[in-house]
């Protein structure tokens, strides 16, 4: 029962309205209103597509999952099932990736059948029938026609047929449901009698060889899959001629290369993260606590029609630069901190991740600015072997590279040729990008155009680093060595993220519109808080 959210032109009706009006700042930590800055990118219209394109590349995914499962398997994907937020009120209804990726139906309750084999259904969705009463309460429901628009699916049964389906299949039966159950169809096939389509995965299945493929998560304990979980337990308590396979594998191999279409949709999350990265720098004078500043993120995702954040944003100021993960922007912002963004919109299902350290007084300290140095010179360097052929370890090992040199000319590790670096900077400096923020993929792949990949070096001089070190001689040695370095560069976190693209002649950094050198950036804000007076 999700009411279909329609994606707007930017210049129209209430939007344009919006662009015109005095954008929000805050200033001495309350709100206020000023003219929009011309000096902060308006995040362009949301990209439209020929609904003739976008059809055809769904049903083109369609068929290279069918094609890649074969003709003696059938593919079953179960929408999200509702999660609670408290007791009677949901959270956010948000559609399986892999469903949407298939059909862009945000529909509850619907499934997916494809069946390679058959010629007459290749393809068939199960779907809720449309109920007045609980569209009084929750909003519209798709009509089988709405449906088969978004998808371009011709097959629509009513939801309560996917069982008896099934159960056909078990017995290798042909089944087709009585008219009044059928919600759409391009099929005159009449009646359960006549010849089902299903004859090649009924002779498979006959040897045994039948196979049923289902979103199965490595870990058993996922939560987000528990109904396939569930329904392949049930399955298998019964003898049966189908074995159970795991689709995700074929999945995380055709998104890892994204088309035009979600390239388009991806930059767009990007400019409207851009848009909202700006906004908050040129706040952040006037801000006295980190909320803030993060507020201004979820202002403009807002404003610019994203469907929510990628993941929850990390705004961390001074101190709390130095947390990974830091997401409870409680802490204070002083005028003589790095502020930290982690940010990322989500567009039409598709995230960006970006990242950008700054000054909340507009001017990098000397210290800040060496270690900002480092982290902005490993991330160049991770960029300059991203190409075709390379992998994202040899991302990753040459920005790493470039972080031991720093420390050890800082003084802040004693060898650079020992995991000492890993002190400072403990995480890897890639993950691919798509509809998950750490999307999936084989990060043994060889890059290959259509890719898209984070690159995230940082530093992070956490304030009980030292303190958290195993006590023996070796560390005692090491912590006297480098604590004048850490006395000077203590409290000090960043981290440069940006949105990378594998292009037939190397890598397009889909982030470029977002100031990066320590120049740029302190340029950037002056005018941007000079324009905001």
């Amino acid at each position: 029962m999700e009411l279909i959210k329609a994606k707007v032109p930017m210049a129209c009706g209430l939007v344009a309205l919006l662009l015109n009006m005095a954008v929000p700042l805050f200033a001495g930590g309350h709100l206020s209103e000023i003219n929009k800055s011309s000096v902060i990118r308006t995040a362009p219209a949301a990209p439209a597509f020929d609904e003739k394109t976008r059809l055809a590349e769904l049903a083109g995914r369609r068929a290279r999952v069918a094609q890649s499962i074969g003709p003696k398997a059938i593919l079953i994907l179960f929408s999200t099932v509702p999660r609670v937020y408290t007791n009677d009120v949901d959270y956010e209804y948000r559609q399986e990736n892999n469903l949407y990726y298939l059909t862009n139906l945000k529909q509850k309750g619907a499934t997916l059948v494809l069946t390679p084999s058959n010629n007459v259904l290749p393809e068939i969705l199960f779907l809720p029938r449309r109920n007045p009463a609980a569209e009084t309460w929750t909003g519209h429901m798709y009509s089988p026609a709405e449906a088969s628009e978004v998808s371009g699916v011709k097959e629509i049964w009513e939801s309560s047929e996917f069982e008896p389906f099934m159960q056909a299949l078990r017995n290798r039966q042909p089944y087709r449901p009585k008219p009044e159950k059928i919600l759409l169809s391009s099929s005159s096939a009449p009646a359960i009698s006549t010849p089902s389509g299903f004859e090649k995965l009924f002779e498979a299945a006959g040897r045994n060889e039948g196979e049923i493929y289902l979103l199965i998560p490595g870990d058993a304990r996922s939560r987000e899959y528990m109904q396939e979980q569930s329904f392949a337990s049930e399955w298998a308590k019964s003898a049966s001629n189908y074995s159970i396979r795991n689709v995700s594998p074929i999945f995380a191999e055709l998104r890892l290369r994204k088309s035009p279409l979600e390239i388009a949709l991806m930059q767009h999350a990007i400019d409207i993260t851009t848009e909202a990265h700006e906004r908050a720098w040129a706040a952040a004078a006037g801000a006295k606590w980190e909320y803030e500043v993060d507020a201004q993120v979820a202002y403009t995702f807002k404003l610019r029609n994203a469907d929510h954040w990628g993941y929850p944003s990390i705004v961390g100021c001074g101190p709390n630069a130095t947390t990974l993960h830091y997401e409870e922007s409680q802490g204070p912002v002083k005028p003589g901190d790095l502020l930290l963004m982690d940010v990322g919109a989500e567009y039409d299902h598709y995230s960006a991740d970006v990242t950008r350290t700054f000054p909340v007084n507009g001017r990098f300290s000397p210290a800040q600015a060496e270690i900002y140095q480092i982290v902005y010179d490993a991330q160049e360097a991770g960029a300059k072997v991203a190409r075709p052929g390379a992998l994202v370890s040899d991302v990753h090992r040459a920005a790493t590279e470039v972080i031991k040199d720093g420390l050890m000319k800082l003084g802040l590790i004693t060898d650079r040729n020992s995991n000492q670096y890993r002190i400072w900077f403990m995480h890897g400096t890639s993950h691919w990008l798509g509809m998950n923020v750490h999307d999936v993929g084989d990060y043994g792949s060889k890059l290959e155009p259509g890719m898209v990949f984070t690159n995230e070096p940082g530093i992070y001089i956490r304030p009980d680093a030292l303190d958290n070190l195993p006590k023996n001689a070796e560390n005692e040695k090491f912590i006297a060595a480098v604590r004048p370095a850490f006395e000077k560069y203590k409290d000090i976190g960043v981290r440069i993220e940006d949105d990378l693209l594998i292009t037939p002649g190397g890598v397009k950094w889909m982030t470029e519109a977002l100031p990066r050198k320590i120049s740029a950036i302190e340029d950037f804000i002056a005018q941007a808080r000079r324009e905001g007076q």
